[in-house]
């Protein structure tokens, strides 16, 4: 059982049948003819030579599929990690230190042993140190750069810029010098690829045509514009008229090799690797999640690391850089009724034939149709409703997203992960810190307590009762002291006061001194401290220590018994009131 675990692929290999083939296949061609001119854009964005996006979508496959949970997740070279790449390789190989491809199988390398250390460590979790804003607000603006970007090749002209200010000034330079026939090529494109996105079905549908041939259809519309535009390029010798060509990509396989490692060049690369990873696998989980949910399949985070880590290396050693999970690849892989990984491996296959047998008919392909293509795809990844959301339901989410969206546009993606990751880490800090508390009372004729601001309760002027919304940290310890003293000293006949504890599910050193000094306090003034509802494991700490030999009150199971016995003692013993 724990082999399975560690090499997932051989549950679904178990009981393989002819059915799950078929339908893996015809997956695999739809991917295939998708990822063709994908991989070849993909690598372009990252600053790479075209048939290093092949390269980069062979054997990572294979791997992922042997390693990964998830059955359906597609990975291979997508447009942020592509981004990411080409910021993180250019800042390196501007030193002239090393050569821009070596840098990006170093950077793959490195992404990939990183990943799965995490996943040896069991550090599933990180996956959650992102809040989906904060991703989505990051994936929004990589995508706005990333379509920025490509106006340079629609437009036959050379945009250098990472950031929102670099580009606009590019863009605004060089706009004079826009080439007429680069910009037909590629508007014409854009317009075709869009049409085949959002009214091909529907038109194919009317014609009588749907299901999976429609849909193949719709999924070849870049392999359709290739297909006319390579030998019209090549008859009405758009070279010599001036159109960028992607040009000669070597045929054949890639070779396998170990990247070039130095320790100064890890130095350079080990952040931007690890943040291309972070990102990778978080885009990665999620839409695994998503697509495994479908069909009541399991996603384990920590096998995804080692899944997406094993990816990664392989494409190190194949000549690729970084790869993984891509959402509309996976989609497409999911719709196209791909049931296990399979339909990766045979992608695979067809991407080795591609880079075997077409790549010398790709030379007179025009890189305004691979920029195109890119600048289609990444549409899709420019969320506003995300950001509309978040302005409606909570204003430190959308400020989170605000900072994300506003430093990657203008300081570059690597900082934008940065601020990503500053910022979702401040928010928890900044909700826990000023944790929710309550003045509870209880509700007539019931053993229930509610806040006394939005119920109509009842309560004792000799108890003050507070429910505790949040786990107890060094964050909030002095918040907790002071709200409980604010309350406390707006009630003249206070004699007991109850912490209502069902939320705590911890308390750390800091909090249980902030309750001594509370307990020390409230016993000068002749109030007794109290606490309700404490978890086990909270329980099981504070019998650790020695908080309980000072407490002046009890510890009670619920806090409706609390109140009832603290009103029966004052009934019992008149002087107590």
């Amino acid at each position: 059982m724990k082999f399975e675990q560690a090499l997932p692929a051989l549950e679904w290999l178990r009981g393989y049948s002819r059915r799950s083939l078929i339908n893996d296949g015809l997956a695999a061609i739809i991917v295939t003819i998708m990822l063709i001119p994908q991989s070849l854009a993909y690598a372009l964005l990252a600053g790479l030579p075209a048939e290093m996006g092949l390269y980069a979508s062979i054997l990572p496959l294979i791997a992922y599929a042997l390693f990964g949970s998830s059955r359906t997740l597609s990975v291979g070279p997508v447009a942020v990690a592509s981004l990411m790449t080409a910021s993180a390789v250019g800042a390196v190989a501007s030193q002239g230190v090393v050569d821009y491809a070596s840098a990006a199988t170093l950077l793959a390398l490195l992404g990939g042993l990183m990943l799965i250390a995490m996943g040896l460590l069991k550090f599933g979790f990180v996956s959650h140190f992102l809040s989906q804003p904060v991703v989505s607000g990051f994936i929004t603006a990589s995508a706005i750069i990333i379509a920025l970007g490509q106006l340079g090749p629609l437009l036959g002209i050379t945009l250098k810029g990472a950031t929102l200010p670099s580009l606009g000034h590019d863009l605004y330079m060089q706009l004079r010098v826009a080439h007429p026939l680069t910009i037909a090529v590629g508007a014409g494109t854009l317009a075709f690829l869009l049409l085949a996105r959002y009214r091909l079905s529907s038109l194919l549908g009317a014609l009588g045509l749907r299901g999976r041939p429609a849909e193949l259809i719709v999924r070849s519309a870049p392999v359709l514009v290739m297909a006319v535009l390579i030998p019209l390029s090549a008859a009405m010798s758009f070279e010599s008229a001036g159109v960028p060509l992607v040009g000669q990509i070597p045929s054949g396989l890639p070779a396998f090799s170990a990247p070039n490692i130095s320790w100064l060049l890890i130095q350079e690369l080990a952040l931007p690797a690890f943040l291309i990873a972070l990102i990778g696998f978080i885009e990665s989980v999620s839409v695994g999640k998503t697509l495994g949910a479908k069909r009541r399949q399991r996603i384990d985070p920590d096998q995804e690391l080692i899944g997406l880590g094993a990816a990664n290396t392989a494409a190190a050693i194949s000549g690729g850089f970084p790869v993984t999970g891509g959402f509309s690849r996976s989609v497409v892989n999911f719709d196209a009724g791909a049931e296990t990984q399979m339909a990766s491996v045979l992608a695979a296959l067809g991407i080795a034939l591609a880079a075997v047998l077409l790549t010398p008919m790709l030379y007179f392909l025009p890189k305004a149709v691979l920029a195109a293509t890119i600048l289609v795809a990444v549409i899709s990844l420019i969320d506003f409703e995300t950001i509309t959301l978040a302005r409606r339901y909570r204003a430190a989410d959308f400020w989170a997203v605000v900072i994300t969206i506003t430093v990657t546009l203008m300081a570059g993606v690597e900082m934008g992960v940065l601020a990503g990751v500053g910022a979702s880490v401040g928010l928890h800090l900044y909700h826990t810190s000023r944790p929710h508390f309550a003045v509870v009372g209880q509700v007539p004729e019931s053993e229930h307590y509610r806040n006394v601001e939005r119920h109509d309760v009842m309560t004792d002027p000799h108890i003050l009762s507070m429910r505790i919304d949040e786990s107890l940290y060094f964050a909030n310890a002095a918040y907790l002291e002071d709200m409980v003293f604010a309350q406390a000293a707006l009630r003249e006949d206070l004699l007991h006061v109850i912490l209502m504890c069902p939320a705590v599910n911890a308390i750390d050193l800091s909090a249980l001194e902030a309750l001594e000094e509370i307990n020390t306090r409230l016993k000068e003034n002749n109030v007794a401290l109290h606490l309700s509802e404490v978890k086990g494991p909270v329980m099981d700490a504070l019998q650790r220590s020695d908080f309980l030999t000072h407490l002046s009150g009890e510890i009670f199971l619920s806090h409706h018994s609390a109140v009832m016995a603290l009103r029966a003692r004052e009934t019992a013993d008149p002087a107590l009131t």
